[in-house]
């Protein structure tokens, strides 16, 4: 009968996708964990994982092995923590996967925050605008813009994600600003986009609700990326309007750089998520931490705030 360490180290390996990761948690050499999981495949009579020199999958039986185990592992911490015995102290290597611009403004923030106030935590951040596999990728969690298609994944809400439109003081000073959507015809507009076309298709709708039809424009401009932090940086330096998340262009809307255009208008809105593989069978430095990313998106609070030296969370966010 496979052993319960053996169990736990398959879930910790195929959680942060690296045996070796696994194996300095859980206290094993690399060698000392590959032999415990080659152990484990022996007991079972069957391949769990896919294994080479660079990465790690599941089998089709590791797969549903894997789902398995967590439930009795999490029963087992369960029983462990109602007698006294579970540790409730955040600890080992929390791996996250953000956006770029939502992981540099307020994922990454949150996480040094975290990491001081737990010595016991290692922090890595994955920015990608690119969706990840949460569970091939070894992530503990990933906020995500848009919904998840995955139905192995939990997923938790973290804000409303309206998109607007703005620009630098200096640009509004040249040009008249923009009213209406049609309006941004006649305007030089940051294009981000990944194709060759050099324009981009914006869609609106009243913000009074008084039609729910969108109205979709073509919009052009002299300056084209696929990158939102160029844009970012082109719309700051005066050079067009342009359209970002309002968490990403939070700061510099409140200190006045930047300045909300076609306030009548709303842009599109898909909402900020974070992901996590399992409710049941979740570290306590991941559960704390999703706690963290909720009630800071929650109460709109600038992620400078966190790290402001002597900063520290007196009070628990609700789940």
């Amino acid at each position: 009968m496979p052993e319960l360490a053996d169990m736990k180290l398959f879930v910790q390996t195929v959680t942060t996708g690296s045996l070796s990761a696994a194996g300095r948690e859980l206290g094993f050499s690399p060698a000392v964990g590959s032999k415990r999981l080659a152990r484990l495949e022996a007991a079972l009579g069957t391949r769990l994982l896919h294994r080479s020199s660079r990465r790690l999958a599941l089998t089709d039986e590791g797969a549903i092995y894997f789902e398995r185990c967590q439930v009795i592992l999490a029963d087992v911490d369960e029983a462990e923590a109602a007698i006294g015995h579970g540790s409730k102290e955040p600890r080992g290597v929390l791996r996250v996967s953000s956006p770029v611009a939502l992981g540099r403004r307020w994922v990454g923030p949150a996480m040094a925050r975290f990491a001081l106030d737990n010595p016991g935590v290692s922090v890595q951040l994955s920015l990608s605008d690119s969706v990840v596999d949460l569970i091939e990728g070894g992530f503990d969690c990933a906020v995500r813009i848009g919904g998840s298609e995955d139905s192995r994944l939990v997923v938790r809400p973290l804000a409303s994600n309206r998109r607007v439109v703005c620009a630098a003081p200096a640009y509004l000073a040249r040009r008249e600003p923009p009213q209406t959507p049609v309006d941004l015809a006649a305007h030089d507009c940051i294009v981000m986009t990944r194709s060759a076309s050099g324009h981009a298709d914006w869609s609106f709708r009243p913000i009074d609700r008084s039609s729910d039809a969108l109205t979709t424009v073509r919009v052009r401009g002299h300056m084209v990326t696929d990158n939102g932090e160029q844009a970012h940086d082109w719309a700051l330096a005066g050079l067009g309007l342009v359209r970002r998340s309002v968490w990403d262009v939070a700061a510099e809307l409140a200190d006045g750089r930047l300045i909300e255009v076609m306030s009548a208008w709303m842009g599109e809105s898909v909402p900020i998520q974070v992901v996590f593989a399992s409710r049941r069978f979740l570290p306590v430095r991941t559960r704390q931490f999703v706690d963290l990313l909720v009630a800071q998106f929650a109460h709109g609070q600038a992620p400078q705030a966190l790290l402001a030296p002597g900063n520290k969370r007196n009070e628990k966010s609700p789940k």
